[in-house]
Formats: structure tokens, C-alpha cells, sequence
């Protein structure tokens, strides 16, 4: 009679299928903590293209008062990596901050589920580029509003109301440099995205 195969040779066959990829993109404006967020999630070092910022972005990069404390910045892209369970993974990709780079934009969102935008609610207009992009390209997505130093110094209503976001579209707090807080932002973006597939 032949034998069963292990438990073990069950879960670690010898040629695994290939995983099922879902792609989420992580948007908002210069230094609104993108780098971080996908930092603080991904399974592996993360990819991103920081470069050392010089007195030519002076006038230019501004990040409000985190300027000052601000060495580099994404030229490119950020990439993290999720594997969850059921060979699932997800991918991130982060956006470049500056409208300079918005031309990127259209090749680092194709075939996204949806994305996050985050806000820092002191530089509010550094996210409206943001937020047109997906309202106009239907992409769903969630608004973060990120709590540097773990303060909220705004209400989420008032935040949707100075950005004019619909009340379909979820709006929460995080803290880019917690975990469990951007998993919850990462949940919000898939819960949305099956509801806009479901209908």
C-alpha cells in the first residue's frame, strides 16, 4: 500500500505554484512618510531610489518643518513585499512626492487594486495631486491621514471636507512607522476594492 505524504511535503511541495500577485500603490505628497510606511510592513528590505538631497532642492522640495531633518528623497520608486497566507503577496509601490515626477505615475499604478493617500495635515495641498489622480482614473482608494509624533491635530470630517472627499471614499488615521497601523490602512484598500468588484 502506498504511503501518504507528510504534512510537511503537503505544505512545501516541490514545485509550489506561483503566488497570486495583488499590487497596491502608496501615493501623497513630498515627505508625507510613503518611504516609511511601506518600511514598516514589508517582508523584505525594501527597494526604494532615495537620493541625497542638495542646496538645489532648496525653493523647490518643501516639506514644511521636516524640511530641515529631511536628507533624501524618492526619485523613482519604493517597493515592498506582503506573502501572506494561500500564496498571496502583496506587492507596494510607493510614488514619488514631487510634481515633477507625476509623469511616473501612470506605469507604477497599472493593474493596482486601489492605493493609499497619505496626508500630513499640515502641507494639505501637497496630497490634491493625489487624490485627482484616482478620483479620475476610478481607482479606489483610502485617505491616511499620518499622525506625525502620534498627534491628531485635525478631525477626520475635517479633513474630508477641506479635501472635498466623497463619503464613499474611507478616511483614517495611521502612523507610517507602525506596523499594525498601516496593515490597517492595507486592509481598507482590499476591503474597498472587493466592494467596487462586487458591484
Amino acid at each position: 500500500m502506498a504511503s501518504q505524504p507528510s504534512d510537511a511535503a503537503v505544505a512545501n511541495p516541490a514545485s509550489p505554484t506561483a503566488p497570486t500577485v495583488v499590487k497596491i500603490v502608496i501615493a501623497g505628497g513630498f515627505a508625507v512618510g510613503k518611504t516609511t510606511f511601506i518600511g514598516s510592513i514589508s517582508d523584505i528590505d525594501p527597494l526604494n531610489t532615495e537620493a541625497a538631497m542638495t542646496e538645489k532642492s532648496i525653493g523647490i522640495d518643501d516639506a514644511g518643518g521636516v524640511t530641515d531633518r529631511k536628507t533624501t528623497t524618492t526619485v523613482a520608486m519604493d517597493f515592498g513585499r506582503i506573502a501572506l497566507p494561500g500564496s498571496l503577496w502583496l506587492y507596494l509601490f510607493g510614488t514619488p512626492g514631487q510634481d515633477r515626477f507625476l509623469f511616473m505615475w501612470d506605469d507604477l499604478v497599472r493593474g493596482a487594486i486601489g492605493a493609499v493617500v497619505l496626508v500630513d495635515t499640515e502641507r494639505l495641498d501637497q496630497c490634491f495631486p493625489a487624490v485627482d489622480y484616482f478620483e479620475g482614473r476610478g481607482v479606489p482608494f483610502v485617505v491616511c491621514v499620518n499622525c506625525f509624533d502620534g498627534v491628531a491635530r485635525h478631525t477626520l470630517e475635517d479633513v474630508r471636507e477641506a479635501l472635498g472627499i466623497p463619503e464613499g471614499t474611507p478616511i483614517m488615521y495611521t502612523d507610517a512607522r507602525e506596523k499594525a497601523a498601516t496593515k490597517q490602512a492595507l486592509i481598507a484598500v482590499v476591503q474597498l476594492a472587493m466592494r467596487q468588484l462586487s458591484k
